[in-house]
């Protein structure tokens, strides 16, 4: 597994793992879908010249971290939950023992989440950026459930997801062609452990310090999901941030046309006040 260090890891410094989004999103924010906004890189460094360290990784199996695994769609939640282990060991190694903080963004909010329910002793607090607050079977099936064309494979689409959920296989052949990219048997082992996965119920399994952040121009994770986590979690600290989109940049309100082509500006900045907001919480609760 590899990584990048910004700032540095010393007693006394905090420390924040930034796990990332879904697929193929790598340790500065990019993809080779058309995605290049940098938002780990730019966020890293603003939390660098605030005093606050971070390693930003690549996911196993992907990128720098090609070759932990032969195939990058072998893995489950609990498989990424592991590598966030070994990232706070290594990193509380190099602060003499300190914790570590999790920051996690958009899927990778989850699955940080799903660790720090596991075993909560080991971090200092949740950063949720851009998080589904909702189980993930149930934004799909919403997705597909708002197309009137899908009405008749809607019945399948529920019992694959019910099978799935289950941790049983479904066999392409017994798909709509339509739906093998989503549920095919190749991504059946990720799927099903992303369904078994209720946000509002891992974010409530402990009393770790957590920050929930969402844009109020997020067009991939509402608004409406960091709410539904801090209803879980009465006691966490909710921001909402005006003009700011799923890739943490400001776009103005409503311009779905800015918001998109944000994905792709490396030189546009990091939302303001984000830096610091995050900043601000870790060091408070030192």
């Amino acid at each position: 597994l590899h990584g990048t260090l910004e700032g540095d890891l010393e007693q006394g410094t905090p420390a924040v793992l930034v796990i990332p989004g879904s697929g193929p999103t790598d340790r500065d924010g990019n993809g080779p879908l058309g995605l290049d906004a940098q938002s780990y890189k730019l966020l890293a460094e603003a939390l660098a010249e605030r005093g606050v360290a971070s390693v930003r990784v690549d996911k196993r199996g992907m990128f720098a971290s090609a070759a932990a695994i032969p195939d990058p769609n072998d893995v489950t939640v609990a498989d990424y939950v592991a590598d966030i282990e070994s990232w706070a060991d290594t990193m509380s190694a190099r602060t003499g023992g300190e914790c570590v903080w999790l920051l996690g963004h958009s899927e990778g909010g989850l699955h940080v989440m799903a660790a720090a329910a596991k075993d909560p002793s080991r971090y200092c607090g949740l950063l949720l950026v851009a998080s589904p607050g909702v189980n993930v079977a149930d934004v799909i099936r919403a997705q597909l459930a708002a197309n009137p064309a899908n009405a008749p494979i809607m019945p399948q689409v529920d019992a694959i997801i019910a099978r799935l959920k289950a941790g049983e296989t479904v066999p392409a052949s017994e798909m709509h062609p339509g739906l093998i990219p989503l549920f095919g048997p190749q991504i059946q082992g990720f799927i099903g452990s992303m369904f078994r996965q209720e946000p509002a119920e891992l974010i409530a399994a402990h009393d770790l310090p957590v920050l929930i952040v969402n844009g109020r121009e997020d067009l991939q994770t509402p608004a409406s999901d960091a709410e539904i986590l801090a209803a879980a979690r009465p006691d966490a600290t909710l921001l909402l941030m005006d003009e700011v989109n799923h890739v943490l940049k400001q776009v103005p309100a409503g311009d779905r046309a800015a918001n998109l082509a944000s994905y792709s500006d490396p030189d546009l900045p990091l939302a303001p006040g984000l830096a610091d907001a995050l900043s601000e919480f870790v060091l408070a609760e030192r």
